[in-house]
């Protein structure tokens, strides 16, 4: 209890630190850009072109009884924000060390921060996704997606979505202090991963036996309750409410412990 007290004491203190590097990642992002933050909304719709029609016409991939288009952006915009905020938090702490060396500063902000500000787009990439959503009522693909009072479980969905998120970012950032190679490991552990999460296939065309390994992989858990909620207007069941729960919960635990044992090893290793 004292521990989370420290922590919500220090989130509060430093509040204004953590809006000084979101922002500065964003003017860093979208510096000497025409569109700026509007790149957030047109790369999700050009990507979902881009993918639907490699995929969907040249591949014939289609999902039985779902809009295909939406069945395929929930994956992307879930995977990109997993891959893309792990990856740049990994750096975080060897990319701020000028920081670290000179003022006290709770570490942990700097992989939170990285978290933050890419859901901040995945937040503004949810807004093409809804427009699809409510698209495909009006006949853009195969099948409507459904609306339904199950929404509501959505933000409870990203909100463990981001805790374990967090969870492999606070590990993967204190480890790239100690062992550089993750900085090149990871990109091929984050390609393999990919091909093992049904981001633009279903697990139907995989062999029976294989579906219960593919199962196992927590960002299946957290893509296919969401896509059961806006495919078929089905509530996820009550255990696989809990189930990604725990993995939210249980991934932030072993990171922030990695984390927090760590940490004053930085100094001499950064």
């Amino acid at each position: 209890m004292t521990s989370l007290k420290n922590i919500w004491f220090n989130f509060k203190r430093y509040q204004f630190l953590m809006f000084q590097l979101i922002s500065r990642d964003f003017k860093r992002k979208y510096k000497r850009s025409v569109l700026g933050v509007v790149w957030s909304l047109l790369y999700p719709i050009l990507m979902m072109t881009v993918m639907a029609i490699v995929f969907s016409h040249m591949f014939k991939f289609k999902v039985d009884g779902t809009n295909y288009l939406v069945y395929l952006m929930t994956g992307i915009i879930m995977w990109s924000y997993f891959s893309e905020a792990s990856n740049s938090a990994m750096a975080s702490i060897v990319e701020n060390f000028s920081l670290i060396t000179k003022v006290y500063i709770p570490k942990y902000i700097f992989p939170l921060a990285k978290c933050l500000f890419v859901g901040i787009n995945f937040v503004l990439t949810l807004i093409p996704w809804f427009g699809l959503i409510l698209l495909t009522q009006f006949g853009v693909g195969e099948f409507p997606a459904s609306i339904n009072i199950y929404y509501l479980l959505l933000p409870y969905i990203f909100i463990c979505f981001l805790l374990f998120t967090i969870g492999v970012s606070l590990f993967l950032s204190c480890v790239s202090v100690f062992l550089r190679d993750v900085f090149y490991i990871y990109g091929i552990v984050l390609t393999i991963w990919n091909y093992f999460t049904p981001v633009f296939y279903s697990l139907d065309i995989l062999p029976e036996s294989l579906r219960a390994i593919f199962k196992l992989n927590p960002l299946y858990q957290m893509i296919n309750p969401v896509r059961s909620i806006v495919l078929y207007g089905q509530a996820p069941s009550i255990i696989n409410l809990i189930v990604i729960g725990l993995i939210g919960v249980i991934t932030l635990l072993i990171g922030s412990t990695v984390f927090k044992k760590n940490q004053d090893k930085f100094i001499y290793y950064i």
